[in-house]
């Protein structure tokens, strides 16, 4: 469906916008995707009709600081009133746009289902979810490792994160240990943080209030779920 609005929005401003996404190829973050997008259109529109960055903005009932904040990224928030005008003005679905832009995630890299390997955070490709995860989730990572295979997670399996720092006892949790991730089950007992395994070959690890704030250990977010490609 996103290939759709694109291929809308080429026919509309010609090949200028389609060289433009082809260029970022997705490797970047979705936020980025949504501001560039909307700059791309505002500024192509102004272009083809000849229009002041004041005019625009007196075009679409906003002030002219609010639309230089949208133009230099600082926002991208819009009232419904706002898209409704710049779906009029583009002739196509804004709002379909950027909420269909937002269900792209990025792939940030790899955790471990174990211990003892650091996090790879480059980001290996975007995958679309639905709305209502779009909602929830912020990211996918790709395990390395047998440790949770008791939770169903395995090798090469990309789980969806939604990016927090508390989970609830016996949530599977992202966690950093210095600079290592790893995904865990999470407890607490007696001010103790507990991580544990799916998997009766890892023991639990424990770590107190002072190898926490030592080790610089932090929940950075909380599995939702988890996606398997069969090939």
């Amino acid at each position: 469906m996103i290939i759709n609005h694109i291929l809308h929005i080429q026919d509309r401003f010609g090949n200028l916008f389609f060289i433009f996404l082809q260029s970022f190829k997705l490797f970047v973050t979705v936020i980025v995707v949504i501001y560039m997008i909307l700059k791309e259109l505002l500024s192509q529109y102004e272009i083809e009709n000849n229009l002041s960055h004041k005019e625009m903005a007196q075009l679409l009932n906003v002030s002219t600081s609010t639309y230089y904040r949208w133009l230099s990224g600082e926002s991208t928030k819009l009232k419904k009133t706002t898209v409704n005008k710049l779906s009029e003005i583009f002739d196509c679905d804004i709002e379909g746009v950027l909420e269909e832009t937002n269900r792209l995630k990025p792939i940030l890299g790899k955790v471990k289902a174990g211990y003892d390997l650091w996090a790879d955070q480059d980001v290996e490709g975007y995958l679309e979810v639905g709305k209502s995860d779009a909602d929830r989730g912020d990211y996918f990572l790709r395990v390395v490792g047998d440790s949770m295979i008791g939770s169903h997670i395995y090798e090469d399996d990309l789980v969806f994160v939604q990016q927090c720092n508390k989970v609830a006892p016996g949530e599977i949790a992202i966690v950093m240990i210095n600079e290592e991730a790893t995904i865990k089950k999470v407890y607490f007992k007696n001010n103790n943080l507990i991580l544990s395994a799916s998997n009766l070959k890892y023991e639990d690890r424990y770590f107190d209030q002072e190898e926490i704030e030592r080790q610089n250990i932090r929940i950075i977010g909380k599995v939702l779920f988890v996606r398997k490609d069969f090939v």
